[in-house]
């Protein structure tokens, strides 16, 4: 069995297959696992890929967690560590980005790092320093209203600066152009003034791949997805295989649940429901009052699912989102959605669902944990940083295609155009 070279550690479930999409479009044969396996890793695979639900839990919990699967993965023998986050940076001044960062250099004795959030093909661009979400600072974007995240800076070297007790610096768009060698002078001056960590700049696709080279020595990276674009070729596999993405045939019917609430994901509730789709809303506060919304749901789809794809949506506008946080508390309103949504996606895997897109990475974690999902092989993209996955379920015994969405990755037909992809 060949052994992995590159080893991954994300933050959250779809974020772990947007990265892996980005190696399986460079020819890379990529598993992810959901967690660390307790059981025998035996998958062919050139990557490996760690999902977590670590992104807003206590820092102590998402270091010790990404510590865990850092010890695993050398292991398996991997030459290189990627820490993947989201490319809107998502993180408090209390971590985890920094937290998490920290503890890997420290158990890998890595002197410098680079921190890239950037995802030019979603909107996710870096100039000196600042992150821009399309044509808007971060803070200007919709992610200032985000219910665990929300981003109030979106100058990057300050943001990290306030959760790591390392020096942080620039790898400026000027040394960028000037490619991968003008990096590297770049990572040389920045050590000697003592920088540890820097952020890089970044506003295209071009940039990303160019400077793929000026990280092939690093122990460590952290980074959104968009750098992978650039790795495959350090080692040797620069070519697109057809065969990486190769998924066994789709079967059984198809749905959706959607518990993010982001400006895309309510784009796209609205662009299903407004074409025709079937939708049922997930009301927390029903939830909260003790309301069997699970049963409501499984009842009110069974005979719908022969018909097309039907949605369970918890998706709503922010004053919504806060209306009920404010009622139930921010921990208490989320817990009780993401739950009630994973009972209803293995609900409706159980009745035959075979094709199950997700949206938002909280919601993610946690289906794919009540489905007892416990790796994915990745498959074909359907949108930049979403691909269709297949995975082995208990509740599944022809296994299922799954496609595990960020909310606020797609296009307003995402939830249209991810089941043609499989047609």
């Amino acid at each position: 069995m060949n052994k992995p070279v590159l080893g991954c550690i994300a933050d959250d479930f779809t974020g772990a297959t947007d990265l892996a999409n980005h190696l399986v479009r460079g020819g890379m044969r990529v598993v992810q696992t959901v967690g660390v396996p307790d059981s025998a890793f035996e998958e062919e695979a050139d990557a490996i890929v760690v999902a977590l639900k670590s992104r807003t839990i206590a820092p102590a919990q998402a270091v010790a967690q990404s510590l865990h699967a850092l010890a695993w993965l050398r292991e398996r023998g991997v030459a290189q560590v990627y820490f993947k986050y989201c490319s809107t940076f998502d993180s408090t001044p209390a971590g985890n980005i920094g937290p998490v960062t920290d503890a890997l250099m420290t158990a890998l004795g890595c002197g410098f790092t680079i921190a890239c959030p950037a995802f030019p093909d979603n909107g996710r661009t870096v100039f000196q320093g600042h992150l821009f979400v399309g044509d808007a600072l971060l803070h200007e974007s919709g992610m200032r209203h985000h219910p665990l995240t929300p981003m109030s800076d979106a100058n990057l070297v300050r943001v990290l600066q306030a959760q790591t007790t390392r020096r942080v610096g620039l790898i400026d768009h000027a040394s960028v152009a000037r490619g991968a060698q003008a990096v590297r002078d770049r990572i040389a001056q920045l050590r000697a003034q003592g920088v540890e960590i820097a952020v890089v700049d970044a506003t295209s696709n071009a940039e990303l791949v160019a400077m793929g080279p000026a990280w092939a020595d690093l122990p460590l990276l952290t980074a959104g997805s968009g750098i992978a674009m650039g790795l495959p070729r350090n080692f040797g596999m620069h070519e697109r295989s057809a065969a990486a993405a190769q998924l066994p045939a789709a079967q059984g019917s198809r749905a959706i649940v959607s518990g993010s609430c982001s400006v895309a994901t309510n784009g796209q509730v609205r662009s299903f429901l407004d074409a025709g789709g079937a939708g049922f809303a997930v009301d927390p506060l029903q939830l909260a009052n003790g309301v069997d919304v699970v049963t409501q749901a499984l009842d009110w789809a069974r005979p719908r699912l022969a018909q097309g794809p039907v949605l369970v949506y918890a998706t709503a506008e922010p004053a919504a989102v806060k209306a009920a946080q404010q009622k139930l508390g921010v921990d208490a309103a989320g817990a009780l959605v993401e739950q009630a949504l994973a009972a209803v996606a293995r609900g409706l895997v159980r009745e035959g669902v075979g094709q199950l897109v997700v949206a938002g990475g909280e919601t993610s974690g946690a289906c794919v944990q009540a489905l007892r999902i416990d790796r994915l092989r990745i498959g074909p993209q359907i949108a930049p940083g979403v691909p269709w996955c297949h995975a082995s379920s208990p509740f599944a015994p022809r296994g299922l295609h799954l496609a595990l969405k960020s909310g606020n990755f797609g296009g307003s037909a995402f939830f249209h155009e991810a089941f043609e992809c499989l047609a």
